[in-house]
């Protein structure tokens, strides 16, 4: 693709895209910032961009992609710095913190297992703290499927969880006696 085709076909819908972005993220520097980002990954991939069907709806997921990017960058928090504020005064809490990161780093390997949907839901409600509308918007889902979909995937990790934490024993509850 030449200069001139990428002014033709993707420009134009750049105020489309600002307006999307701005819907996301509710601050006009960021959806800018994330405009000028989303263009200059399309510019890189200039040449692959004719083999695209849909090139609008294909920039609209990346500016989408790239708000959900920002919003998480917002709202993380360090694991050096959860670790500096939990440090333990007590020698004996030490493991407990270990304990929990342990449990932390199970539970993001899990949501990291679900599908694409779930997991997009479960960290913008659990994680990122989104209310149901703002997780609509960013999605273009309605608050009854983002609700079903997140409970399933909260499902899904507690299920896990569970299965992990009785060492892959499920649902065998029988007892075995030694007979001596």
């Amino acid at each position: 693709m030449l200069a001139r085709e990428f002014k033709t076909d993707v420009l134009p819908i750049s105020n489309k895209l600002l307006r999307f972005a701005l819907q996301i993220l509710q601050d006009e520097e960021e959806a800018k910032d994330v405009l000028q980002d989303v263009f200059l990954k399309l510019w890189e991939k200039r040449n692959d961009l004719n083999k695209i069907e849909n090139l609008e709806a294909f920039t609209m997921r990346m500016v989408r992609n790239r708000c959900l990017d920002v919003i998480r960058s917002r709202k993380t928090i360090s694991m050096e710095l959860i670790k500096k504020k939990n440090l333990p005064e007590e020698d004996n809490s030490g493991s407990n913190l270990l304990e929990d990161l342990d449990t932390l780093y199970l539970v993001k390997q899990i949501i990291c297992s679900l599908p694409e949907l779930q997991r997009t839901i479960i960290h913008l409600r659990d994680i990122e703290q989104l209310e149901y509308e703002e997780i609509s918007k960013a999605t273009d889902l309605n608050v009854n499927s983002i609700r079903v979909n997140l409970s399933r995937a909260r499902k899904k990790v507690r299920d896990e969880m569970l299965k992990i934490q009785n060492y892959g024993i499920t649902e065998n509850n029988y007892i075995t006696t030694k007979v001596l």
